[in-house]
């Protein structure tokens, strides 16, 4: 009954026109369901489209410079899985010929892909019975069994997997609409506030709406107070307006993306001008500090402007960064960091005379 009450409901109200939705193949899924992680549909959007763009196919991606695909992952966050990205085009055109395998411990086993992602793929592409389980599931399958719990613990989150195996609906040309019916239920009914039960099709199956505890459940994630983290940060300027930028390790926080050098206090940041510039005049200002609030904690970065008076020392670009010239050039830059360097820019150009600076070409 519950898969087709969902059924029912998907061909009057479920979504048909999502970008990904128009030809799919597993690829275009793929993309999206990686996307869509962390992420609300209206904006994964635009960067879907960009991306598939100018990414094609798995063979376009596997090619790819890993800074060019972070380049177009900019402002999506997350950055490990622009990175899985690549590692997993490369995989599948390497020991799959450039098709994604149709079998559950393969899919699973591919850089970035969990369960969930795997099984969205296989009856979204493929048309295999699996079930999902992403926030938008777990959220509705929370309310509607009435499940205790954060789903984050793995206890809760094994009756939540057991619960999505049992509804699937028994045909396997069915899954498809249903797989994304679900998805569409949690994401525009079954909201976090402010649920819509009136317009579900499962209303009156739902314990919690029989029970009036839809503000109850899912329950939340037991809350925590973010530590804070300070850092000095350097944004050194040449003469002719370019900016020093470094190429950060390929694990952690902005993993491989480009962003200004980091220091633990204003000392260490000063001998490493010292070092690194010291027979060049320059001259400091102290800049607004940069706020920017992870999942795990809230860095706060003191930004300090380093105006060269001579001309900067080094090649265009090296493996430890790159002179940033125009908002154009198709590098990784995390979200903060390229809100302060588009400013920068623009202050530049404001405040030169020149009129012979670098164009960029409409991506």
């Amino acid at each position: 009954m519950f898969s087709k009450q969902v059924l029912a409901w998907f061909q009057l109200h479920g979504r048909k026109d999502l970008p990904w939705q128009q030809n799919p193949d597993p690829y275009k899924i793929w993309v999206s369901e990686i996307m869509l992680q962390q992420t609300r549909v209206d904006t994964v959007i635009p960067y879907y489209q960009k991306f598939i763009q100018r990414f094609p196919n798995v063979r376009e991606l596997a090619d790819a410079g890993v800074d060019e695909i972070l380049h177009y992952w900019a402002g999506l966050g997350y950055y490990a899985r622009a990175r899985n990205l690549h590692k997993t085009a490369r995989q599948v055109c390497e020991f799959y010929q450039g098709r994604f395998p149709d079998d559950m411990k393969e899919m699973s086993a591919l850089p970035g892909i969990g369960r969930s992602t795997a099984a969205a793929i296989l009856a979204l592409g493929f048309h295999q019975r699996h079930a999902i389980l992403d926030g938008n599931v777990k959220r509705v399958l929370a309310r509607y069994f009435a499940v205790e719990g954060w789903s984050g613990e793995r206890k809760v989150e094994a009756q939540l997997w057991a619960h999505a195996e049992s509804l699937l609906p028994i045909s396997k040309g069915q899954i498809a609409d249903y797989t994304q019916a679900m998805m569409d239920i949690g994401a525009t009914l079954c909201t976090r506030v402010h649920p819509d039960c009136l317009s579900c099709p499962v209303q009156n199956g739902c314990k919690a709406f029989r029970q009036h505890r839809q503000h109850e459940l899912p329950t939340a994630k037991p809350s925590r107070i973010l530590p804070q983290r300070e850092i000095q940060v350097a944004m050194v300027k040449d003469v002719q307006g370019a900016i020093w930028l470094e190429k950060r390790p390929p694990a952690g926080i902005w993993g491989g993306l480009y962003s200004f050098p980091e220091f633990v206090d204003d000392a260490s940041l000063l001998e490493w001008l010292e070092s690194r510039y010291g027979e060049l005049a320059y001259r400091t200002q102290a800049l607004p500090v940069m706020t920017h609030t992870f999942s795990h904690y809230r860095l706060h970065m003191h930004l300090k402007l380093v105006q060269l008076v001579g001309q900067s020392i080094g090649v265009m670009e090296d493996d430890a960064g790159v002179w940033y010239k125009a908002p154009c050039e198709k590098i990784g830059l995390a979200a903060p960091v390229r809100k302060v360097l588009r400013q920068a820019m623009l202050n530049t150009k404001e405040s030169s005379h020149d009129t012979h600076g670098s164009m960029c070409k409409a991506e």
